[in-house]
C-alpha cells in the first residue's frame, strides 16, 4: 500500500485545516519544500499535495513550490486545489506531477472530467470530498445536494486513474478515517482508492489494508503534530 504524507500550502506555508475550516488552521515552521525533503530522507515516495490558495482562487498560485518539491526530490507527486481548466492540468504535468486530482470542476462539470480524462490518460484523479453522504465542492464550502455513490456511478467509466476520497467531518481532527463509508466507495469504484480525512495512529493505516480495492491512505496532521512517527511510518508501505 502506498503512504501519502500530505503538504497543503497557504501564503507559502505548511497549514493544517480542521474539517476543511480556513478560520480553523494550524501553521508550521518548516517550509513546503524542507517538509517534502524530510519525507524523502525518510524513504517516502509519494507525495500529496493541495495549494489551499488555489482552491479559495480556482487558479495555480504555488506552481513554483510544486516544481521545487519535483525538481529536488523525484517524489511522485498527486496535486488538488483549484484546477478548473485544460491548461492547469497541463501545467502540472509539464512540471513532472503523476497525478492531477480534480474536484469542485469535476463535480460541478462531468463533461470536463470525462474529457480531461480523454486528454490525460492514467494521469486524472478523482477528489471526492464528503460531508454526511453528500459531496462538498469550492474548497468545501459548498454542499453539491449530489450524493457520493449516485455521483461515483454516473462517472465510473470515464477512465479516472485514482480516487481520493475524504470524509470532511473527520478531516484534520485525528478521529480517524471513516472507514465505513470509504468501504463502499472503493467498492463501487473502478478505480482504486486512495483514503483521506482523519487518520490518528498507525492502526489506521494498518486498518486500511484490510480493505479491499485501497491504493494508499493519506496521512497530514497526525504526522505534524507527532501521533504518528515518520520512522514507524514508513516501515507500513507495501508491508
Amino acid at each position: 500500500m502506498k503512504i501519502f504524507p500530505a503538504i497543503d500550502i497557504k501564503d507559502k506555508k505548511c497549514v493544517r485545516l480542521v474539517k476543511g475550516d480556513f478560520d480553523n488552521k494550524t501553521e508550521y515552521e518548516m517550509s513546503p519544500v524542507e517538509q517534502a525533503g524530510k519525507y524523502k530522507d525518510h524513504g517516502f515516495k509519494n507525495l500529496h499535495i493541495v495549494d489551499l490558495d488555489g482552491a479559495l482562487t480556482g487558479e495555480i498560485v504555488n506552481l513554483s513550490i510544486i516544481k521545487e518539491i519535483i525538481g529536488k526530490f523525484d517524489l511522485k507527486v498527486e496535486i488538488g486545489g483549484g484546477i478548473r481548466n485544460f491548461e492547469s492540468i497541463q501545467k502540472y504535468i509539464d512540471s513532472g506531477v503523476e497525478k492531477v486530482i480534480l474536484g469542485s470542476a469535476a463535480i460541478k462539470d462531468k463533461n470536463f472530467l470525462n474529457e480531461a480524462c480523454r486528454k490525460f490518460p492514467n494521469k486524472i484523479a478523482l477528489g471526492l470530498d464528503a460531508k454526511d453522504g453528500y459531496l462538498s465542492v469550492s474548497g468545501w464550502k459548498k454542499n453539491s445536494n449530489q450524493l457520493t455513490l449516485d455521483y461515483l456511478k454516473e462517472v465510473n467509466d470515464y477512465g479516472i486513474s485514482r480516487l481520493i476520497y475524504t470524509d470532511i467531518n473527520r478531516d484534520g481532527t485525528k478521529q480517524s478515517p471513516n472507514f465505513e463509508e470509504t468501504a463502499k466507495v472503493s467498492k463501487a469504484s473502478n478505480c482504486p482508492v486512495i483514503i483521506s480525512g482523519g487518520v490518528s495512529s498507525i492502526d489506521d493505516v494498518k486498518k486500511a489494508k484490510e480493505l479491499k480495492n485501497i491504493e494508499g491512505i493519506i496521512v497530514g496532521k497526525a504526522i505534524y503534530d507527532g501521533d504518528i512517527h515518520l520512522v514507524e511510518l514508513v516501515k507500513e508501505i507495501d508491508a
